[in-house]
């Protein structure tokens, strides 16, 4: 499967593209993305430098799965757009409140994915932590 990560440049991307260096997840391509101020960089991801594309310039159609590592503008600005040709995964508070599109915590509500139509939110990571250790609170 192809993945992209909008934002690679930053914190969130970087983090993003160490996690999934870690995973099991079978990644033919995985494509790096940010502002044209990062374009060009390279990075490493299992052994293999990934050069920086510009966001202007990518073409979305080129990943199943796309992770919004940047903030909410960029996700304001791409998303809904992007969501047309892949997977939407937004790290952002942009979509986090809208109604039709769902809030996943995978170990909480993973049964939620079945409700995306190409944009799935996230909660920001202290939200992400805490429902965690409440859920088993929540369903006793």
């Amino acid at each position: 499967m192809n993945f992209a990560i909008i934002g690679a440049s930053g914190n969130v991307g970087r983090k993003t593209i160490e996690i999934l260096e870690k995973s099991e997840l079978s990644i033919t391509n995985l494509y790096l993305v940010a502002s044209k101020k990062s374009a060009g960089k390279k990075i490493l991801f299992k052994k293999k430098e990934i050069e920086i594309e510009n966001l202007d310039d990518y073409n979305f159609s080129k990943a199943q799965i796309t992770f919004f590592a940047a903030g909410s503008e960029l996700a304001k600005k791409w998303a809904v757009k992007a969501s047309d040709k892949t997977i939407i995964i937004d790290n952002s508070s942009y979509f986090r409140m809208e109604k039709n599109i769902p809030l996943v915590v995978a170990e909480v509500n993973p049964e939620d994915l079945k409700l995306h139509k190409n944009i799935i939110a996230n909660p920001n990571c202290s939200t992400m932590q805490m429902v965690l250790v409440l859920k088993p609170l929540h369903d006793k």
